[in-house]
């Protein structure tokens, strides 16, 4: 990518958007996805936090690196990104607590998905 369509689209340089959003604000939003999840929160939450989240991000990036605050594209994609971060966190951590909570119903099913336990078959005698 060129530095004047990241400038364009983003509102910012590749790399500082790179380092706030794949470090800082994706940190924060993976442990909001597991926020949501381990207090059996419903998964709309993760995108209103993401949403709040982004909008905190833009403002920083407007702060700190003299970047667009209202950029529309650069907004949407870092919501995409945080929203994935977040609904990522909250599938492999709501799938970790049905599991733990509920050992004698569920098993897991692969990264973010559980199953119910099959029945054992009784011996016959």
């Amino acid at each position: 990518m060129s530095g004047e369509f990241t400038q364009a689209v983003m509102g910012t340089s590749l790399l500082a958007f790179i380092v706030l959003n794949g470090l800082l604000a994706g940190g924060a939003a993976w442990i909001t996805g597991k926020a949501i999840a381990v207090g059996w929160k419903p998964l709309w939450q993760v995108f209103a936090y993401s949403l709040l989240l982004a909008l905190g991000t833009r403002f920083v990036l407007f702060a700190l690196f003299h970047s667009v605050l209202f950029s529309l594209p650069g907004l949407l994609i870092t919501l995409a990104i945080l929203a994935g971060i977040s609904a990522l966190s909250f599938g492999i951590n709501r799938a970790r607590k049905m599991v733990a909570q509920y050992p004698w119903l569920y098993e897991r099913a692969g990264l973010v998905g559980w199953r119910e336990r099959l029945p054992v078959p009784s011996q016959p005698q």
